[in-house]
This record gives structure tokens, C-alpha cells and sequence, in this order.
């Protein structure tokens, strides 16, 4: 793979515009936390006008754009957040027109960052993941990622797939029996439904309690669903929750206590789908779904991008890096 020789904290750190960071949040949280431990100096903030209400965020008044295009003659814009919203990601690609704008990557769970240095730690890794691969465009997708990862640079995220060429064309969803974890409010139980109308069974775990009335209400109409208050783990057990009733609650150390439980655990039929969107927990969740992969080989739609690495402890105490 043809891997970029910078990244994007040194791009930064040379950057010879003042730099202003768009988002607040825990995002911005960990780029600042950086900058500080870089030494890279962030001149302003601002945000979407409907959220600029004249207050802070780590000391600094939180601006419109408008008013950082009025107060510097040029700047480079570093994004704290992520989206998918069409109108947000049109007003990013318009700022991108006129300013340098990066996207740093910050890990959502865990503290490993992902930079040139990791890449090349774990190059084997990535070479070896790349290679089973089985198409052309997949391992040019594989390589932009991993760009985009390394040097932060937005031209490089195109899209692989419209989300509904994915259930058609890459998942064909076809009469399944589907297991969603991470259901969140139902949003994707409900593309599920609207893409496989002959669907057998949808179980869908989401352990928030604000999002699981959510779930219950918004997907109500929809038959042969099952939902469950229980979060997707190695096994049954009681953890404690941060519950922020948005798609960022997670298991941590803080919270209130959730119910957790495995896939083996809970399921006794053949499934032919297994979804996981559960901020970091997807290597905990994969352990307690082993069984149920092994006999029913389902299709596997999981989301990979919370953690850069994660570490696990083998059954003789020795630590494995897994990327």
C-alpha cells in the first residue's frame, strides 16, 4: 500500500495559518487535549450557528464562522465531529473551498491514536488484512481509510456504497432473521425492515434507557420484532452504563447499571444476520457470539471504527495487540 509519509498532528504542528477547530463535545475534548501535548497552538472555535449561544468551551467564546472569516484574513479548520447529515457535509466541502480543513482521527473508545508511527508498528497487520481482501476496489477503499486515518485529509472519504446498495447488493437482504446490536432509537431496524419487507424475525439489544423507549415507540408498527433492554457483551453480567441517550453511550466505569448478555446466550435459532454498532464493544460482543457464528454463518455488518487497537488477555495471561 502507498501510505502517506506525514500525519496529520505534524501537518498541524507546521501549519503556518492560525488554527481553528469547528465542533465542541468530547471530539474536540481529545484534539485539544493533543494540541496541548504537541505544543499546537488553536487560535478560535466556532460552530453551526444554531449551536453558537454565546458561551464557551474550554475557555474560549465559541464563534459563528462568519465571525472567524471576519476576524482572520486566512485559517485552517480542524473538524471535531463526525457526521453523515447532507447539509452539514455540504457546508464542510464548501469551507474545504476556500480553507485547508483536516479531520484528525480520534479514537471514540479507548486511548490508542492511530498515526504513522501505529501504522507502521503494525504493518504485517494491515498488509495481511488488505490482502484477503477479494476485490480491487475493497483494497483501494482499505488504503484511502487508512490514509484518511494517517494524514486527516477529507477528499480522501468517498463513498464505497449508498447505504442502500449495501443491503441490496452487498448484504442481499433477503427473508432474514436478524440480530441488531447497538439498536439505538430503531434507526436501522427500520432500514432493515424497509429493505427486506419479507424479514422473518428482527431482535434488536439497545441498553439506553432513553433509547430503548425510543426504539420501542419509533418501531412499533413494525411485527415480529423483538427488543430488548440488554447491552452485547463475552457474557451475562451487570456492568455500569454511560447513559447519554444518544449514540455515544457506552459501558465504562462510570453509569448506571445495565444488564448485559451474549449473543450464545441469547439466541436458540438460526440467525442469518448479525449487526453490531456498540461504541467499542464489538470485540466483546464477537467473543460471545462465537458459537452462533460457527453454526449459522450469518452475514456480519460491524462497525470497526470506535477503537484503534484493543488489548485482550489470552487464557495464559499473556497480552495480544489486536488491531
Amino acid at each position: 500500500m502507498n501510505i502517506y509519509e506525514t500525519d496529520v498532528w505534524d501537518k498541524l504542528k507546521h501549519c503556518d495559518k492560525p488554527i481553528v477547530l469547528y465542533g465542541m463535545g468530547n471530539g474536540a475534548d481529545k484534539i485539544l487535549d493533543i494540541f496541548a501535548q504537541r505544543d499546537i497552538p488553536c487560535a478560535d472555535i466556532f460552530a453551526s450557528d444554531g449551536f453558537v449561544r454565546g458561551h464557551t468551551f474550554r475557555g474560549m467564546r465559541v464563534k459563528t464562522y462568519a465571525q472567524i472569516e471576519q476576524q482572520y484574513e486566512d485559517f485552517a479548520v480542524v473538524l471535531a465531529f463526525a457526521t453523515q447529515r447532507p447539509e452539514v457535509l455540504a457546508r464542510i466541502y464548501e469551507i474545504a473551498r476556500k480553507h485547508p480543513v483536516f479531520a484528525p482521527d480520534v479514537p471514540v473508545a479507548g486511548i490508542t491514536r492511530f498515526s504513522r508511527a501505529f501504522y507502521k508498528l503494525h504493518e504485517a497487520e494491515f498488509e495481511k488484512a488488505c490482502s484477503l481482501l477479494i476485490d480491487t476496489a475493497s483494497k483501494e477503499c482499505f488504503e484511502r481509510i487508512i490514509n484518511f486515518k494517517i494524514g486527516g485529509d477529507i477528499r480522501l472519504l468517498q463513498p464505497f456504497f449508498e447505504k442502500e446498495r449495501v443491503y441490496g447488493e452487498l448484504l442481499h437482504l433477503q427473508g432474514e432473521t436478524i440480530v441488531d446490536l447497538g439498536a439505538y432509537d430503531g434507526d436501522t431496524v427500520r432500514e432493515f425492515a424497509a429493505a427486506d419487507p419479507a424479514y422473518q424475525k428482527i431482535i434488536a439489544l439497545e441498553p439506553d434507557e432513553k433509547n430503548f423507549k425510543k426504539l420501542q415507540r419509533k418501531c412499533a408498527h413494525l411485527e415480529h420484532l423483538f427488543p430488548f433492554q440488554l447491552g452485547a457483551w463475552d457474557k451475562e453480567e451487570t456492568a455500569l452504563f454511560g447513559a447519554e441517550a444518544s449514540r455515544n453511550s457506552a459501558i465504562g466505569v462510570k453509569g448506571k447499571p445495565v444488564q448485559l448478555t451474549s449473543v450464545d446466550a441469547l439466541i436458540s435459532e438460526p440467525i442469518t444476520l448479525l449487526k453490531m454498532d456498540i461504541e467499542g464493544s464489538e470485540l466483546k460482543a464477537l467473543e460471545g457470539a462465537k458459537q452462533t457464528i460457527r453454526t449459522c454463518r450469518p452475514k456480519l455488518y460491524i462497525c470497526a471504527y470506535h477503537r484503534s487497537a484493543t488489548i485482550r488477555i489470552s487464557r495464559h495471561g499473556k497480552a495480544i495487540f489486536t488491531v
